[in-house]
């Protein structure tokens, strides 16, 4: 199975997700959303993650390392951080 079957085959399972990451490309080309540094450890390379899929520009910005362990380990791994 290439990369490109593999990834055409994620986004006919995930459309939800999909749709979702595809909205805060939009968003992030258009400025109205803006990348932050990692909420854990404040790295400035970061992923945006969904704590809900209902709500595509509500993202928590997570470094590669802290977003796996936070998928790995569960939501409660790194609550929510009231701003």
């Amino acid at each position: 199975m290439t990369s490109a079957t593999r990834q055409a085959g994620w986004r006919r399972a995930n459309p939800a997700k999909y749709i979702a990451h595809l909205e805060v490309q939009k968003a992030l080309a258009a400025g109205r959303l803006t990348r932050e540094p990692c909420e854990v450890c404040g790295a400035e390379v970061v992923d945006a993650h969904h704590d809900s899929y209902d709500r595509p520009l509500e993202v928590r910005w997570l470094c590669r390392r802290h977003h796996v362990k936070l998928h790995q380990y569960g939501e409660d791994m790194f609550p929510v951080r009231r701003r």
